[in-house]
């Protein structure tokens, strides 16, 4: 393996990557050229962005080979989950009633929409602590996807890859906000799409896999029995409804996560946003599909001692199963420097989406909302240097013990299970109130918060209950989604106390001024 070939493709990359930085920064002159990009973001650049966004080296390497290992090719299910209802099914449903909102009523952040639709300052700020709070394990979840690749492939530091991803993040987010990681998603977008491309072809045709003939044979091999001959898990009722709940959870999550929801707001008018669904659809098949069938091959690598005994002779670490296996593929050093870029592209994309997002958000809808003579210099500033704060708090969480797939899943559920329903619901039905859309994000909350308290609680004992609620994230944040969509209804429908004159300015008012 030539290492002076991956380092010079990586460099490749971060040169470009300021070099965007550089120019587009000067561009950004208002607080919506920050966080929405003036509102003038085409197709492409809109569907890609949400796309990278959503896709990072949390998926390829936490989640690929968590899914791989559980379910073997089963697992593909996730990838195809997150193009059809993660990718498709959002854009159709909230992607031009969003826009047309949040263009109308001049919105900048998820908790302004929450704000604008039920009149609650009190659930614009609780929204804006939840997000600043639960984006960062998350961010952090990133961090740490990147840093076992690198650890395996290149042989460096955890500590110093993880300093390296921070500190790229940073500046791009410092040289200019939104304009600038959109025109950066963008260019990291279509590295991705070639570099899974290529990854696959180069995966399918190594050694331990076999080619085509291969994956025949270990498709057939995918429902038996664990065996010393072939070693492939046969799912029980619990392992299904755990693998369901990954699928759901990594697709209908994305509903409720500002910083994938803040992506129709910058989309330039309905027709760009029509032709965002195909787009946007297209590249989650390609690259989350592409990803979590890599991650699925893992039997073809490991057997299943390696994989699933700890006191096994080889064992593989789970947030480690995918880079061993690209270790393994005898890959040539520049596809590995393409890879490696490929998970630095969606890594850095996805740390500017969360950081940005939380940032802008706790500065305009928290920190202006008691000091309102704040200035949008003044808020460009603030949102910055909350960007390098969150950066900071994200590496630090990213050296716990947590694995990948749970510190997403404490992440995304406690997120989207207190907002998705309040948000969606908003979107299509007059008849929610505020009273409806707390009891939503209240019940949601507290639900999807269960796995993440019961992982504090593992520092202090190792009770089996506790150990067990902490790793069922995916689960809870299932149950609190429709735990959340079902108060929102009936508590709603209960009370009928609706503004009429507030909720109808939402849908067909205007704002004239930015």
């Amino acid at each position: 393996m030539d290492k002076l070939a991956i380092w010079a493709t990586i460099a490749i990359y971060i040169v470009l990557m300021a070099v965007i930085g550089i120019t587009q920064g000067k561009k950004a002159k208002s607080i919506a050229d920050l966080t929405v990009g003036g509102r003038n973001a085409g197709a492409w650049l809109s569907a890609l962005s949400y796309g990278t966004a959503y896709f990072s080296a949390v998926m390829f390497v936490g989640y690929a080979g968590g899914t791989g290992k559980g379910y073997a090719m089963w697992g593909i299910l996730a990838g195809i989950g997150n193009a059809v209802f993660g990718s498709w099914l959002a854009w159709k449903v909230l992607a031009r009633r969003t826009r047309d909102a949040s263009a109308r009523l001049k919105l900048k952040t998820m908790p302004q929409f929450l704000d604008a639709r039920y009149t609650s300052p009190a659930m614009k700020l609780f929204a804006c602590l939840v997000i600043f709070i639960f984006l960062i394990p998350y961010s952090a979840s990133v961090y740490k996807g990147l840093a076992s690749v690198a650890e395996v492939l290149l042989g460096i530091n955890v500590d110093v890859c993880m300093i390296i991803i921070a500190v790229v993040a940073a500046l791009l987010l410092v040289f200019g906000g939104y304009l600038v990681q959109a025109r950066a998603d963008f260019m990291q977008g279509i590295v991705m799409m070639f570099g899974v491309a290529l990854l696959i072809v180069c995966v399918v045709r190594c050694k331990a896999v076999g080619g085509f003939e291969g994956l025949v044979e270990y498709a057939k091999l995918g429902g038996v029995q664990p065996s010393a001959t072939n070693g492939l898990p046969k799912l029980n009722a619990s392992q299904w409804i755990s693998l369901w709940a990954t699928v759901l959870m990594t697709s209908f999550g994305t509903w409720g996560l500002p910083q994938m929801v803040q992506k129709y707001f910058g989309i330039k008018d309905d027709k760009q946003a029509k032709k965002g669904i195909a787009i946007s659809t297209f590249f989650a098949f390609l690259v989350a599909g592409g990803g979590y069938f890599i991650g699925s091959l893992c039997y073809r690598y490991f057997s299943f001692a390696q994989l699933n005994d700890p006191a096994a002779e080889g064992y593989i670490a789970q947030d480690y199963i995918v880079p061993n296996m690209l270790a393994r593929s005898e890959l040539p050093s520049v596809l590995l420097g393409v890879v490696l870029v490929l998970l630095i592209a969606a890594s850095v994309s996805t740390l500017c989406s969360v950081t940005l997002t939380a940032s802008s958000t706790l500065t305009i809808d928290f920190i202006k909302h008691f000091k309102n003579d704040l200035s949008d210099k003044k808020s460009s500033f603030t949102i910055k240097a909350l960007c390098v704060i969150f950066v900071i708090c994200s590496y630090i969480i990213a050296n716990t013990d947590t694995a990948i797939l749970d510190m997403m899943s404490y992440s995304w559920g406690i997120i989207s299970g207190s907002f998705l329903a309040p948000y969606v619901v908003a979107l299509y039905w007059k008849g929610i109130n505020t009273k409806g859309a707390w009891a939503g994000i209240l019940g949601g909350f507290f639900i999807a918060v269960i796995p993440a308290a019961a992982k504090i609680l593992t520092s202090f004992t190792a009770n089996e209950t506790v150990i067990m609620l902490a790793g069922k994230g995916p689960v809870f944040a299932c149950i609190a989604m429709v735990a959340s969509l079902a108060l929102c209804f009936a508590v709603s429908a209960v009370t009928k106390t609706v503004n009429a004159k507030e909720t109808e300015f939402f849908y067909n008012g205007e704002i004239e001024a930015e």
